[in-house]
């Protein structure tokens, strides 16, 4: 009788094991499409970002896997680089699709996708600080980036890693206001604002 119950009650752990796994994994494919839709969203007002934020993530990414990071690390800047511009949906598209240089005032509203970003996402759940990533992801090591000018260690090892990628995307891709300028100038971009201005 106490062998049987044991297996009962294995039997019984296992099946809720099982019926957990398959709700956690309709729940991550569900985010997966709220995320495909709010990408869209945003892609399909400015043309020129189609696959911008998707090929920011592959790139962030690839590396994280070369920096040897885990596997939840690797995921959770996978989400968060994939969605990292979605405070341009507050953009108006006029802006975002503007063919000319910006007026001072339009790139002031083009640099309050961030914050927007990040208000957007407080207070989603997430085992990954998503909004901080989204927030931090314009600053620069040497403190010149925005919206808080943080630098070095202040600045979350995630949001620097898609800061790389998404400079090395935007710079080596073309856009409506300029053709692509290669990766030897989107790699000399990463030098310039990797470190900290040396004291006076």
């Amino acid at each position: 009788m106490g062998i049987l119950s044991i297996v009962r009650d294995i039997t019984a752990r296992k099946e809720a094991e099982s019926k957990l796994h398959q709700s956690l994994d309709s729940l991550k494919r569900a985010i997966n499409t709220t995320i495909q839709v709010l990408v869209s969203a945003l892609e399909s007002r400015d043309p020129y970002m189609t696959g911008h934020q998707s090929r920011a993530s592959d790139l962030a990414c690839a590396i994280t896997t070369e920096m040897g990071l885990d596997q939840d690390k690797i995921e959770g800047i996978r989400m968060a680089s994939i969605i990292h511009d979605i405070g341009k949906l507050a953009v108006p598209t006029e802006i975002l699709a503007k063919p000319g240089k910006l007026t001072d005032i339009e790139f002031l509203l083009i640099k309050q996708h961030s914050q927007t970003g990040y208000e957007m996402l407080k207070d989603v759940e997430s085992p990954w600080p998503l909004a901080q990533i989204v927030h931090q992801h314009h600053e620069r090591m040497n403190g010149t980036g925005y919206p808080k000018n943080l630098k070095g260690d202040e600045i979350l090892l995630e949001s620097r890693i898609l800061a790389v990628a998404d400079v090395v995307e935007a710079i080596s891709s073309d856009r409506l206001y300029r053709p692509s300028l290669g990766i030897d100038f989107a790699l000399e971009e990463i030098d310039k604002n990797r470190s900290p201005p040396s004291a006076k």
